[in-house]
């Protein structure tokens, strides 16, 4: 007889251990019914009509911020959620920890480049545009977007998440992960958007204090992979032995997902790092050649009238 799953529990307590994980079953066990692919799709199709509106009045779009927005951006997020791995996500810490990092940071990043906002700005009609501008600079949006504020929120959402009662409960009821992988998201959007600057949004600050966030960013993560490695408990409490998996132990799982945090934070943030630092050299030289073409007009204005230079 099989026991009836405890009272309050969310789907994800009564489904049964998935078989062992393999790599094939990431595409087999695809899933297209949830909540989260129905607006990845919703997205793209906005995002190419806004493209095909461009083109069809005579404007360009980039390539690249199309790739970027469609490729590892929604689906960077859709191969963590609507593959196989969500099937693993509340079996293994450590395909969790994979999902957390590219629904955090990876994603964000491409989304960015993508430029949706501007995109939207540029093929919205009057009133839709204005409503778009005030969303966009808001109360709330400034607020939470603030270079500080945004930070603050990236590094202590993980520490709040592992470290209290709240995972185990995402763990427990699958509306409450549904919840977490979207607030992943929205946390990695916040925080990387004004850091690219690409779209016009409020709080931009300048590429050195830019560079310094990312900068500190790194010891949060080698922080939290560390914990979690070498922590003398499980994180989610006695949920992964009671899954009673003969393919996997909970205790390695969890030192590969500290791993996957650590190297993948580190490896993120200093890409991320290089590019703001590139970025800045670009923006440096495109200054010193305005300056140049400024003298250039001086000196040519000041020459046709006889002036010496």
């Amino acid at each position: 007889m099989t026991a009836a799953p405890a009272a309050g529990a969310g789907p994800a307590l009564a489904a049964e251990p998935p078989p062992p994980f393999e790599i094939t079953r990431v595409f087999t066990e695809t899933r297209l019914d949830s909540w989260l692919a129905v607006g990845l799709v919703l997205a793209a199709g906005l995002y190419l009509y806004g493209v095909h509106r461009l083109r069809m009045r005579g404007d360009r779009w980039p390539v690249a911020r199309t790739v970027f927005f469609l490729g590892p951006g929604l689906g960077g997020i859709a191969s963590v959620t609507v593959s196989g791995l969500h099937a693993y996500d509340t079996a293994l810490f450590s395909v969790h920890m994979v999902q957390h990092m590219v629904l955090s940071m990876i994603a964000p990043i491409f989304l960015a480049l993508g430029a949706p906002v501007t995109l939207a700005l540029r093929t919205l009609p009057k009133r839709p545009r204005q409503r778009l501008v005030a969303v966009v600079h808001s109360r709330v949006a400034r607020v939470y977007t603030f270079p500080l504020v945004a930070f603050t929120i990236f590094v202590v959402n993980p520490f709040v998440l592992y470290f209290t009662d709240l995972y185990r409960y995402t763990l427990e009821h699958a509306w409450a992960h549904e919840v977490v992988h979207a607030h992943f998201i929205m946390t990695g959007c916040v925080f990387f958007w004004p850091m690219l600057g690409l779209d016009p949004i409020p709080n931009r600050w300048p590429y050195p204090g830019r560079a310094l966030l990312m900068l500190l960013s790194v010891p949060f993560h080698t922080v939290l992979g560390l914990t979690i490695m070498q922590s003398s408990t499980l994180f989610g409490g006695d949920w992964y032995p009671s899954l009673n998996l003969a393919w996997s132990d909970p205790w390695n799982d969890q030192v590969v997902a500290g791993g996957i945090v650590w190297a993948g934070g580190e490896f993120v943030s200093i890409t991320m790092l290089a590019v703001l630092v590139v970025q800045w050299v670009r923006q440096s030289e495109r200054e010193a050649r305005r300056i140049d073409r400024d003298l250039d007009r001086q000196e040519a204005r000041q020459r046709a009238a006889g002036t010496p230079a």
